[in-house]
């Protein structure tokens, strides 16, 4: 277990109010109503919005993140929710190999750290971690809130195909569905609102 990242986000979190019902990521909530539900990882779980809306529409979660303080928080929502029987969180460092299994469904929302992770090697990991006609889901960050944690100017936000180019999967097995960029307006702490860049996406495994 990386220590500083553990103390990072164990911080991040404990600077947060406790949330009640958080909200699911937008992107997620478009991408994936409709599909039939399955087992789903979700990587890097946070508050637990998207763990908690995808067990609602009768997925199968299991939800990962570093800080313990965010698996404690989504472990007793999913209690106070009734959704204890739908879903798993686990403290897991994403450095180290995923936990066994295979999956219908992996979102990886904003998966981004100011300490050293493998984003690349992990997001491999991921899609190889696929049922035959499972899809990875990536939506990351294409610019900067005014609330974001990192506010440096020079910040490189990699382009979708840019980010499956890192990732180097076998265009014949694991074919984009999606690679967009998509904005929208978006509220962070204290009602401030912005307009908002997302990166997204989508790649499908067929064998």
């Amino acid at each position: 277990m990386n220590t500083q990242a553990v103390e990072f986000w164990d911080g991040v979190y404990e600077a947060r109010a406790v949330p009640t019902d958080p909200s699911p990521n937008v992107r997620l909530t478009e991408t994936v109503t409709g599909l039939a539900p399955g087992d789903v990882l979700d990587l890097g779980c946070g508050d637990g919005g998207d763990a908690l809306w995808l067990a609602r529409q009768g997925w199968r979660v299991t939800a990962l993140d570093i800080s313990a303080v965010a698996v404690r928080r989504l472990a007793g929502l999913a209690h106070a929710h009734g959704l204890a029987d739908r879903i798993t969180a686990e403290r897991h460092d994403l450095g180290d190999p995923l936990p066994p299994g295979r999956f219908d469904l992996i979102c990886a929302h904003y998966l981004h750290t100011p300490l050293g992770l493998d984003r690349d090697a992990v997001l491999r990991a991921a899609a190889h971690a696929l049922r035959p006609g499972g899809q990875l889901l990536i939506v990351d960050h294409g610019s900067t809130a005014p609330w974001s944690w990192n506010q440096d100017p020079g910040l490189h936000y990699p382009a979708p195909r840019e980010v499956a180019a890192g990732i180097g999967l076998d265009p014949e097995l694991w074919p984009l569905e999606r690679a967009e960029v998509l904005h929208r307006p978006a509220t962070g702490p204290g009602g401030r609102t912005a307009q908002v860049t997302d990166h997204l996406l989508l790649i499908r495994r067929t064998a």
